[in-house]
């Protein structure tokens, strides 16, 4: 069984860094055209070095996501495969410390951002009966964390998958998510640069006593869009080197 995505056009949304990059890296190896969607300037020499296309776009305007979906699909660049990486992170913070400004951002980025995507490359995928999705939500999603807009804004794409899986199943769309646990992206570097997060308590909580790559994402995510998972659709899939099951350990004094 060999996985062969050649043929294919992926658009991988946050593709200038971190999951995003890998993931565009990883569907570049397997032979599909890929296009890099990111607002970060940086990330058009990304695209060169991975050797994809690059389109300026920033998932939180709507109106940008519509114009690139319809360009792309007049150009005779239909996008059948989805991946929705663009994310921003939260501060740690109480509830009533936490800035509506920076509430209003988590959402609109990784909540609405990912509905506009979807909205906007999902529905033309349904209209022409072929296409896969891949979301990415978090374990801060699945499960109860100080993180009070980013977490619940991973909750409500995990939910989405599962949504838009069933009304555009029947049209040959599947979608999926991933659930990352803590990994080892540039943004989660700077968290233990700043002493706001423990690389050791973070690995010593997972079962396998350490963090994931984001070439163990992007394999993930290879692999779901791919036709070796062909009938897996609305699920979403933990990536979290045994972090969730092992975590609750510590109640009871740790792993063996």
């Amino acid at each position: 069984m060999q996985l062969d995505m050649t043929g294919r056009h992926a658009l991988v949304t946050g593709g200038g860094s971190g999951i995003g990059r890998a993931t565009a890296q990883a569907l570049r190896g397997a032979g599909a055209d890929v296009t890099i969607a990111d607002r970060a300037e940086e990330a058009a020499e990304t695209a060169i070095g991975l050797g994809t296309a690059f389109a300026s776009l920033d998932v939180a305007d709507e109106e940008q996501v519509e114009a690139l979906a319809e360009q792309l699909e007049t150009s005779g660049r239909p996008v059948d495969v989805l991946v929705t990486c663009a994310g921003v992170l939260q501060r740690t913070l109480p509830p009533d410390e936490l800035t509506w400004k920076e509430w209003d951002l988590v959402t609109a980025v990784h909540q609405r951002g990912t509905f506009a995507c979807c909205r906007a490359f999902g529905a033309r995928m349904a209209k022409r009966s072929e296409g896969t999705i891949v979301l990415v939500s978090s374990i801060a999603g699945l499960r109860a964390g100080p993180l009070h807009a980013y977490g619940p804004a991973k909750a409500a794409i995990a939910h989405l998958a599962s949504c838009l899986a069933a009304e555009w199943g029947p049209k040959n769309v599947r979608v999926n998510a991933v659930a990352p646990g803590f990994t080892e992206t540039e943004a989660l570097r700077r968290g233990i640069e700043d002493g706001t997060l423990e690389s050791d308590r973070m690995a010593q909580n997972s079962a396998l006593g350490r963090l994931v790559s984001p070439d163990e994402i992007a394999a993930t995510i290879l692999f779901l869009t791919s036709p070796l998972a062909s009938a897996i659709t609305g699920i979403t899939l933990p990536v979290d080197a045994g972090h969730m099951c092992a975590s609750d350990w510590t109640v009871y004094g740790g792993l063996p």
